[in-house]
């Protein structure tokens, strides 16, 4: 009875425990470099993008400022953050981001830029 019971305590916690362990993403090791990398180019004062919608991503202040028409990050919700449905394609397929990347991020980037901005957006 006592293994039962056991055995019924270690499947009922993994139950409630992740697989594995979730890292912090962090801003200047993680997202940084893929903003630098892929988004800097369009979205730094001068660049088409920024022209357009006023996003500057140079620093963490600026890409949380957002646009001029508003933030693109909604911190510890990657579902409705205007930034992570531009890279994913959702707001429109003619203005999946990068635009200049065909094909766009790597499914790896998009998925640190979703838990960085699910785990709140910190500048960290």
């Amino acid at each position: 009875m006592k293994s039962n019971a056991l055995f019924f305590g270690v499947v009922l916690a993994a139950s409630v425990i992740p697989a594995q362990a979730v890292e912090d993403v962090s801003y200047r090791s993680d997202i940084y470099p893929i903003l630098h990398d892929y988004c800097l180019n369009c979205h730094e004062p001068g660049g088409k993008g920024y022209e357009a919608s006023g996003l500057d991503m140079t620093s963490y202040a600026s890409l949380m400022k957002g646009t001029k028409f508003g933030a693109v990050i909604k911190p510890g919700d990657s579902f409705s953050s205007i930034l992570i449905q531009l890279v994913e394609g959702r707001a429109h397929p003619v203005i999946k981001m990068p635009f200049e990347l065909n094909g766009g991020l790597s499914n790896k980037n998009i998925s640190l830029m979703k838990r960085w901005v699910a785990q709140g957006a910190k500048d960290n």
